[in-house]
């Protein structure tokens, strides 16, 4: 009697932890059929040469199933390409965090710094990716350090202008603790400066890792042989919208993986009140 009442209840919780991740997702999925709704209506005008979701699915289909598949050259699947891309990302990415939140950090605590550097950043920081693209080729001859630049440069205003923002929105209270308490330089910047600007940093790499895959997108269209920019631009050329659309499909997932890996990150580093 008992075994089956556990039972009982074991199968109402359960069932009662789908039907709240069911009605989580609803929204979700509501608009990924609304989408695909508005893309097969598109899709059927007389006008058009956009295919289906179906034609695309069908047409890319030995892509879809078989993303691993590496034959030399550029035939390769889009696990190939993406990982391509994301290695470029890796190294620029990361130069633009070991460049940028030092230099958050000098121009909120520098004011002589901050008047040095800010008219810079304010010059550089419009300049779209594919514009740096020549000079980085000029600077660097070779592509894929040419890329990496262009990775670099896009990724690292965000990162730069979030953390002096942090610095800055630290309240007065902090610092005067840190006075009463007699902190060292490296005590002050540890206890109190980072953990108080994580939040803000964290907002600016959460930025800056979409902007950096946007960069590498656009520097490989130009500069690469592989990877899913070259994919997209080799694709363009052989007149095949589909591969086209299934790229850009990956490239937004892809886009949200890294993004929501961001805020996991940040969820688990930042401190909570």
């Amino acid at each position: 009697m008992h075994i089956q009442i556990r039972a009982g209840n074991f199968a109402r919780r359960f069932g009662q932890i789908l039907n709240q991740k069911f009605q989580k997702f609803i929204p979700s999925i509501s608009g990924i059929f609304i989408l695909l709704v508005i893309w097969h209506l598109l899709s059927l005008r007389p006008d058009t040469t956009l295919p289906s979701p179906l034609t695309v699915i069908t047409e890319n289909w030995d892509l879809i199933k078989d993303p691993f598949f590496n034959q030399g050259g550029n035939n390769k699947g889009f696990f190939w390409l993406i990982l391509a891309s994301l290695k470029r990302i890796t190294v620029g990415y990361f130069l633009s965090i070991i460049v940028g939140i030092p230099v958050g950090f000098i121009i909120s605590l520098n004011s002589f710094c901050r008047k040095a550097i800010e008219p810079i950043i304010q010059l550089l920081r419009p300049v779209a990716p594919l514009a740096w693209l020549p000079m980085a080729q000029a600077v660097f001859l070779k592509p894929n350090p040419s890329a990496i630049f262009v990775i670099f440069i896009t990724a690292i205003w965000p990162i730069i202008l979030n953390t002096a923002l942090g610095v800055k929105m630290i309240p007065k209270d902090y610092i005067n603790v840190s006075k009463v308490a007699g902190l060292s330089i490296l005590e002050n910047f540890f206890q109190i400066l980072l953990p108080a600007t994580l939040p803000y940093i964290f907002t600016g790499l959460r930025i800056a890792i979409g902007l950096s895959w946007l960069a590498v997108v656009a520097a490989e269209m130009l500069l690469s042989d592989d990877g899913i920019g070259f994919f997209i631009v080799n694709a363009y050329n052989n007149a095949d919208i589909n591969e086209i659309i299934l790229a850009i499909i990956y490239l937004g997932l892809v886009g949200l993986v890294l993004d929501q890996i961001m805020a996991y990150i940040s969820a688990k580093v930042t401190p909570h009140e």
